[in-house]
């Protein structure tokens, strides 16, 4: 049996077309690839998208916008060392994600602001002035 989410793709995922669960996520780079989990909400004057990142500083975060296409990336590395009369252990911590998502019509690129607090990456996507003024339309099941 399917999975729910794999039969009906959610609207946002049509709507921002994110590349992901392709070929690239599927390649063996010596670690497992990961995802993180990705949240987007629509008002009336913006749209936010939420990251689950923990562990992360803000300095790890690279966020660009390329025409209509946001790009969201981290990279972050730790180094443990354990020291013993008899041995030394060392283990290296590396990881890193990429996301990228087509902005819809109306998001004012330049305005895009981005926060990080308690393991969360938030962007607020705000709607130009034209895209504010369209007004949702309802549509009856026939």
């Amino acid at each position: 049996m399917k999975k729910r989410e794999n039969l009906f793709p959610t609207l946002f995922e049509d709507f921002f077309k994110p590349w992901n669960g392709g070929w690239l996520d599927k390649m063996d780079w010596g670690r497992e690839l990961t995802v993180p989990a990705v949240n987007i909400s629509e008002t009336k004057n913006d749209f936010k998208v939420s990251l689950a990142v923990p562990g992360m500083k803000k300095s790890d975060f690279k966020i660009e916008v390329d025409g209509k296409v946001l790009s969201i990336s981290a990279e972050t590395e730790e180094q443990k060392e354990e020291k013993d009369a008899k041995f030394t252990r060392k283990e290296y911590n590396y990881s890193s994600f990429s996301r990228s998502f087509t902005l819809p019509d109306g998001v004012n690129s330049d305005k895009i602001d981005a926060k990080y607090e308690d393991g969360v990456l938030k962007l607020m996507l705000p709607k130009n002035d034209e895209a504010k003024k369209i007004a949702p339309k309802s549509i009856a099941v026939k």
